[in-house]
Formats: structure tokens, sequence, C-alpha cells
């Protein structure tokens, strides 16, 4: 398996469309804080918007998508020359829709993803506070065909249409970690995230640490993998990723580990060991001072939320 979908599966996202937008005129979409374990995220098919947060206006153009990992409060802005047009809301079986009367210049889609404690907790804490991809809407955009989807459930909004737009918000961050919608110029002012890294000498390194987590890696060796002299590793994977080598491979292992953790029922010391740990006390001790708690707490905090048995 791909490290991109490696990181889904152990993620064990559920995502969800929140609400459909479909405005005309000027408007301003309050988003209040979301609860611990959910993340929203806003994707543009038709006209263009302004999203407020944490301090700073990202601008939205048709086939963007916003992912804001840690967002608290945050806003949407509409503008046009026209006065807003009222909108009305209706909730269907599976999304809602803010629905303006008449023609409508934006077509937006706000949704939420949320994880389970453990591997998603640490996948999106790695993440840019704002993840921006700016895939357009032409012939050769991946959104020309998952937009179309989203837009066709949501306004059939039949059965199974609940089910179908969660894989398709999940497909829809596939898109966004892998990149391909990060190398447009608007999209430059906002670092895609580590998981989109293109030099190939990078890319072996973050496959190679996801894909075997327990192999004895040091930098050195990964530096060996990659082609390059260790400095020369150090320095280039900081500036594409924002983290150092040793972070990256240390935060990695706990994802994988935290995974194990929570659907499995193996022991601390098979885990450890799983994740490249001679000694489970080191494992711990890495552990606890990246996810700010202990192997057996994670696990009975999982069992408590229901999606494992303890």
């Amino acid at each position: 398996m791909d490290t991109i979908s490696t990181l889904l599966r152990m993620a064990r996202l559920e995502g969800a469309v929140d609400v459909r937008c479909m405005l005309a005129g000027s408007h301003t979409l309050d988003n209040p804080p979301r609860e611990t374990g959910m993340v929203p995220f806003h994707l543009l098919l038709d006209g263009l918007c302004m999203v407020e947060t944490g301090g700073r206006t990202v601008e939205l153009r048709a086939g963007d998508v916003l992912v804001l990992p840690r967002a608290g409060r945050h806003r949407v802005r509409v503008t046009a020359l026209e006065p807003p047009v009222p909108a009305d809301r209706y909730e269907g079986r599976s999304v809602a829709t803010l629905r303006s009367e008449g023609p409508t210049t934006v077509d937006l889609f706000c949704g939420h993803f949320t994880y389970r404690p453990g591997a998603g907790e640490l996948l999106f804490a790695g993440l840019p506070d704002v993840l921006h991809a700016s895939f357009g809407t032409g012939a050769d955009s991946p959104l020309r065909l998952l937009g179309e989807l989203m837009r066709n459930e949501a306004t059939l909004d039949g059965p199974g249409a609940g089910a179908l737009l969660a894989s398709l918000c999940e497909a829809l961050l596939a898109l966004v970690l892998r990149g391909d919608g990060s190398s447009g110029p608007r999209a430059a002012a906002v670092p895609p995230p580590w998981t989109a890294v293109v030099d190939p000498a990078l890319r072996a390194v973050v496959d190679a640490v996801i894909l075997e987590p327990h192999r004895p890696w040091t930098i050195a060796r990964l530096a060996r993998l990659a082609g390059v002299s260790r400095a020369t590793l150090v320095r280039r994977f900081s500036a594409a990723t924002g983290m150092g080598v040793a972070d990256f491979l240390t935060r990695t292992r706990m994802t994988v580990a935290a995974d194990l953790l929570t659907t499995t029922e193996r022991s601390l010391d098979d885990i450890a060991a799983s994740v490249g740990y001679r000694s489970p006390s080191a494992f711990g001790r890495a552990f606890r001072t990246t996810t700010g708690t202990t192997p057996a707490r994670l696990r009975r905090s999982a069992a408590e939320y229901g999606h494992w048995p303890a």
C-alpha cells in the first residue's frame, strides 16, 4: 500500500458534508470552533470567497480546497457587487443546503473530518495549520469528476448519499495530502504538507519510514538511502517539510504505534518492536514525549471512546 493510503487507513477518518452553500450576493458565514477530533474543510466549486482563520485570510477560487487541522472560529466571506440575496436552509436526509433564491454564483461545500484518538490525531498534529490546494476546474482537474459526484449526491440526497459523500470527502483529503493542487501560484504562499514532497530523495525517505517503521533507521542510514550526505538530508528535509528528520522518524513511528494500540490487542513489547524499539521503556518515553500520554492510557482512552473493545 502507498504511503498516503497507509496514513489515511491508520487515521480511520470519517468525512462528512455539513452544508452545501449555493449563494448569490454578499454573505458572511461564521463557523464556530469544532469539537476536539474534528477538522473542518471547505471545497469551492464555483465563484470566489475569502476565509479568515487564525489571523490570516485565504482567497478561494473555483477548484480550491481548504483544510484547517487546528482551526478555531473562522469566517467565510462571499463578497459581491450585488447586495445579499436572502438564503434559506433546507435540511436533507444526509446534507443540508443553504440556498439563495434565483441564479447563484457560489457553490461551496463545507464539511469536516472526524478522527479517533491516536493515529488520526497525530497525523493532523503534524500537518500545517492551513492546507490550501488549488486544483482548478479544467479538463485535467481531479475535481472535475469528484466535484460533479458530490454535487449530484447532495442534490439527489437519496439512499446511501451520506456514505457516498463520506467516501468522496476522504478522496478529497487524499488529493490534498499528495499535493496535486500545491504547485499553482496562488497556493505558493501556503507550504504544502510534508506528505506531498516531490524531491525523489526525500520521497524515498518518507516512504521507507512509513512503510517499514520497524527497521533500525538512523539519519545516516536514511541519508544513504536518499543518496546524499547526512548534512544535505537534514537541510533539504527540514526545508521541504518544516520538520527535522529525527522528529519525522519518531512521529511516524508513534503514529503507527498509536494505530496498533487502538485497533489490536498486541502487547506493548510487541508494538514497541514493530516500530523499531528494542526497549519498551524507551518506546514508552518516546510515546509520551510525542503524544503527551502513555501507550496504556491511549489504549484505555480508545476503548472508552467506543471504537475498539477493551
